[in-house]
């Protein structure tokens, strides 16, 4: 009997990676918000820059983003799967135990965000051992996202590892080879967390610097620990992603030129773009890492164009709906923290 062969793409590879590339950067759109925006009201809290009412009202806003990132990244990790299947499950089972932890680190993370956020509304005052160990839950999941998916880019170095250690508690040795992609996702999440409190709080004058220094600031050591990365990458000098990537750094500056004259709307917009080159750029690392080994267009294509049609209507509604619900949301924070300062 002949077993049925799914080693197929179920629509053109150029479609797959458009989508891929658009769903991550909407997921670390999300995932930046909330990341960042821990970090920043963390660290107003323990400074004792701001009074607790008015980071409370921000605390609100991370339970909703928690939701919204995991919401968001089921789309980009299944068009991976798709495409990668082979080297992200073999990897994946060499870290087995850290991977299958995510999921748990994920629940507790989500429960404190949502008993910190309630707790606000109780009695007006930031918890901060809670959302520290919240944090140090986000930290986990990104890091092992890191650590994983570039040993995934590594074949030879998932067969020698998992020859010599089948247990599931391997972590990717190379760390320089994701250390510093971490550090610059965790850095671009300060500069993404600055720009949406200081867009959620342009009412309050706080808020809106704390916002801007971060966001110069996040921007400028994300743009160094960036360059950093890239000079560990060879041959990306000579691909196409160098261009692309110089258009999202005129993007950023964009984006920074129109935050400080308050039009966060163009200025979010330019962000995403910029957002989407930093992505593109990581996709052409993979291709490149893995050209020796693995050429996505070298797979077979069977068109399955009923479920794609599914997921892009669904897609769009879904973006439309919470499209509004993020404008409701940032209207109705924006508003409270503006009668708080009025109050105030």
């Amino acid at each position: 009997m002949n077993l049925p062969n799914y080693e197929f793409l179920s629509a053109p590879i150029q479609l797959i990676t458009v989508l891929h590339l658009l769903t991550l950067s909407l997921h670390f759109l999300a995932m930046n918000l909330l990341l960042g925006g821990v970090i920043i009201v963390l660290i107003a809290g323990i400074r004792k820059q701001w009074d607790d009412p008015t980071l409370v009202k921000f605390v609100k806003l991370f339970p909703v983003a928690m939701a919204a990132t995991i919401t968001l990244g089921i789309a980009p990790l299944l068009f991976l799967q798709l495409v990668y299947h082979r080297q992200v499950y073999a990897a994946a089972i060499v870290s087995g135990w850290f991977w299958l932890l995510v999921p748990a680190v994920a629940l507790v993370v989500y429960y404190l965000l949502y008993r910190t956020s309630l707790k606000g509304d109780r009695t007006g005052k930031l918890s901060v051992p809670a959302l520290l160990v919240a944090l140090a839950g986000l930290l986990y999941i990104s890091l092992v996202y890191s650590s994983v998916l570039a040993m995934a880019e590594r074949p030879k170095l998932i067969h020698e590892l998992y020859a010599q250690d089948q247990s599931g508690w391997v972590w990717n040795p190379t760390i320089g080879s994701y250390l510093l992609r971490w550090l610059h996702m965790i850095l671009g999440a300060l500069a993404v967390g600055g720009y949406w409190i200081g867009a959620i709080g342009k009412n309050s004058p706080v808020a809106y610097q704390t916002g801007k220094r971060f966001y110069v600031t996040g921007v400028a050591v994300a743009a160094v620990a960036g360059s950093a990365y890239l000079m560990t990458v060879p041959g990306l000098m000579q691909t196409r992603a160098i261009w692309v990537l110089g258009v999202g750094i005129l993007s950023t500056l964009g984006s920074l030129h129109l935050f400080f004259k308050k039009k966060f709307c163009l200025s979010g917009m330019l962000l995403l773009g910029s957002m989407l080159t930093m992505v593109y750029a990581r996709h052409m690392v993979r291709l490149l890492r893995l050209a020796d080994t693995y050429r996505p267009d070298s797979m077979r294509f069977m068109p399955q164009w009923g479920p794609f049609g599914m997921f892009l209507i669904c897609f769009v509604v879904v973006l439309v709906v919470v499209a509004y619900m993020v404008r409701l949301l940032i209207t109705k924070r924006s508003a409270e923290l503006s009668s708080s300062g009025a109050a105030n």
